[in-house]
Parts: C-alpha cells; sequence; structure tokens
C-alpha cells in the first residue's frame, strides 16, 4: 500500500511538474514586444522602376509604394519591428519644395507621437538636405532615421532592400535617441549635419569627411562609435531648436539662395538674387570662405538692401569661422553651403536680428560639444 502511495505521489510531482514546465513554455512563447517604427515614403531612386534587371541608372524614379518595399522585407522585418507605412510622396528628392520640407516635419513628428522611432525613405540627391532640415524641425527625440538607394529596387545587385532594413533595425534598436536625424546606407550610421553625397554613382556615396561616421550596422549587430554633439542636452527641452515649423506659417518661409565664387567671379549672381527679394544668400567661397572682389562689392551692395549672409567654403572640409564683425555676413563653421542655406533660412523665418542669427550658427551650426572634464 505504502508503495503504491509512494508511486502516486511521484506522478502526482511529475505531473505537476510538467504542468509548470508547458506554462513556462508556454510563458517563452508568448508574443515579445516589439518597437513600432514608422516608414515615411517620399520615393527617390529605393522607389524606383528600371525597364530590365541591368539599367542602374536609367530608370523611373519614385514608383514603388513604400508599403510594397516593407512589404518585399517580409517576414524577416517582422522580427524586429511592428511596421507602419505612411505614403508621404512618390518622386525624386529634388522635386520638393521648402512648403513640402515644412509639411514633412509635421508628418514625422506627428507618427513619432504613436511610434518609437520613424524611417524616411527618399532620393540621395538631396537626401543631406533632407536629413538636416529635419534634424532642425522635428520637435521628438525619438530616432528619425533616412535611408534610401543608389541603385533602383528593380535591378541586380540594388542596395535598396538591405538599407530600408538596416534603417529599420537602427530605428527599432532605438540607440540614436537624441541623436537628431541620421542617415542609414551602405551599413553606415551617418549624423545629419555631417553627411554628404559625394559621388553620383557608387554606391559609397556618402560620408562625413573628417567627422568620421557614427557607427555600423553589421547583419544583427548596431554598433555606435561617436554621437553628434547635441545628445548633450537629451532630456533637456534645451534639445530641441528654436524652429519649431508647426509655428512657422507657409507663407513666411523666405527667399534663400547660394552663391558659387570661382577666379574673377562676377557680382552678378548675388546683385539678381537680392533684386529678385531673396531674404539671405549664401557663399560657397574658395579656401576659407574668400570671395571674389566682384562679389564681395555686391555682397556689401546687398546687405544694405537688408539681406543676410552665411559664409561657406566650397573646399568640402575645413571651416569659416566667424568673426563676429557685427555685419550681415555670418560664418557657417563647416556646414556646407546646402546646408547652410537649410539653417539660415530656418533663422530668417524666425528673425531679421542678425545677432540671434549669429547665436544659432554658432551654437546650432557646430558639431561642438561643450561640457569640459
Amino acid at each position: 500500500m505504502r508503495g503504491i502511495l509512494r508511486r502516486t505521489a511521484l506522478l502526482t510531482a511529475v505531473v505537476a511538474l510538467t504542468a509548470g514546465t508547458a506554462t513556462a513554455a508556454e510563458r517563452d512563447k508568448s508574443p515579445v514586444k516589439r518597437p513600432k517604427v514608422a516608414v515615411i515614403g517620399t520615393g527617390g531612386t529605393i522607389a524606383g522602376v528600371s525597364e530590365s534587371r541591368v539599367d542602374f541608372q536609367d530608370y523611373q524614379s519614385g514608383k514603388i509604394p513604400v508599403s510594397e518595399l516593407v512589404g518585399d522585407l517580409e517576414p524577416e522585418v517582422n522580427g524586429i519591428a511592428d511596421v507602419s507605412t505612411v505614403q508621404f510622396g512618390n518622386k525624386g528628392s529634388g522635386s520638393y519644395s521648402i512648403a513640402d520640407f515644412r509639411e514633412l516635419t509635421l508628418a514625422v513628428d506627428n507618427a513619432l507621437r504613436t511610434n518609437d522611432a520613424a524611417v524616411v525613405t527618399t532620393g540621395t540627391d538631396t537626401m543631406e538636405e533632407f536629413a538636416y532640415w529635419l534634424d532642425l524641425t522635428v520637435r521628438s527625440d525619438k530616432p528619425v532615421v533616412l535611408t534610401g538607394a543608389m541603385r533602383p529596387w528593380t535591378v541586380l545587385g540594388t542596395d535598396g532592400p538591405a538599407n530600408l532594413y538596416n534603417a529599420i533595425q537602427l530605428a527599432a534598436s532605438r540607440k540614436t535617441t537624441c541623436f537628431g536625424s541620421v542617415i542609414m546606407l551602405n551599413d553606415e550610421i551617418q549624423a545629419a549635419r555631417e553627411v554628404r553625397k559625394t559621388d553620383a554613382l557608387r554606391m559609397d556615396t556618402f560620408n562625413s569627411g573628417a567627422s568620421g561616421s557614427l557607427g555600423v550596422v553589421d547583419q544583427d549587430r548596431v554598433r555606435i562609435n561617436r554621437a553628434p554633439a547635441r545628445v548633450e542636452k537629451c532630456g533637456r527641452s534645451s534639445w530641441r531648436t528654436p524652429f519649431d515649423v508647426g509655428r512657422i506659417a507657409e507663407k513666411d518661409l523666405p527667399k534663400v539662395e547660394i552663391a558659387y565664387s570661382y577666379q574673377s567671379a562676377g557680382g552678378e549672381a548675388v546683385k539678381a538674387f537680392a533684386d529678385a527679394g531673396a531674404d539671405g544668400v549664401v557663399t560657397a567661397g574658395t579656401g576659407a570662405g574668400g570671395v571674389s572682389s566682384s562679389m564681395s562689392a555686391a555682397r556689401t551692395d546687398a546687405t544694405k538692401q537688408g539681406v543676410v549672409f552665411a559664409s561657406t567654403t566650397r573646399t568640402g572640409n575645413g571651416a569659416v569661422y566667424d568673426k563676429e564683425s557685427g555685419g550681415a555676413v555670418v560664418g557657417a563653421a563647416d556646414l556646407s553651403p546646402q546646408k547652410a542655406r537649410i539653417l539660415l533660412l530656418l533663422a530668417l523665418a524666425k528673425t531679421d536680428d542678425v545677432p540671434t542669427i549669429r547665436s544659432w550658427f554658432t551654437t546650432l551650426g557646430t558639431a561642438e560639444f561643450t561640457k569640459r572634464g
């Protein structure tokens, strides 16, 4: 009898243990909450369609809906994020206006209200301008990742699917929280402020010059090696720039142009911009911001008409430091001409006070850390 009781007790214990194990296994199989990532499509080469699989440069950009691009990444992408899509537009990046940029910022901020991160797909031609605009205007500190492709989606060896997958993976990792906007192409992560397109055709076209990349995505590893200076202000209201486009009407977006200097450059371009009502002009100067004597004279005349200038270098590297001379020519540090234009445009949308604009260029416009020790 005692043997029967012992066997019964043992069987009961085994059943109980098995039930407990089954419950634990069931718990292990319960769905893991995935980060929510919104992919906002604007078109570009990544959404391009070619007539043949070897038309690497001859294709129509902005043809495939972003929902189809993401759909092509399933089921793998479902393992890293809960992805939703928004079709903002579907055309080449150069076809968007500054007014469109304003609407894109509002779309990104709206997506980030209910998502953990956002990915923006766009053409690479003006991707650095898209990225820097969003860097300066998005109010949320959640990750914003831009990506695209140098080859259309439909050719052999296209870089689009890997770039989009890695951008979603980077966004889902949330490792770039408070970084502002970043670009993810060719497995490399670049800060919006420093990144530049450096080759018209090659897939490794984007780099950040002397600043270097922020990190890389190696298969399922997101490795961050450095951070933009703005992370110093993470968690503080000062992390946000003054450029809240929700408070800037489309009609208040100013006209800002770029004038390129070269040997014996005339001043006609600067004069024409001023006469056409430009509020600001960026000069892409030689060396450390130099312009020809004719262009310099035209610039002086234009400042008397109230035009504000930002001085940059056409070299691609190095800085034009502000001389704080009190004039209407502001040094743009190491911002490229096209990015200095974005900052000057947003600054002029807020104020025409040159000292204030200068202060933004010498703080927001630089990549320097301010903390010591």
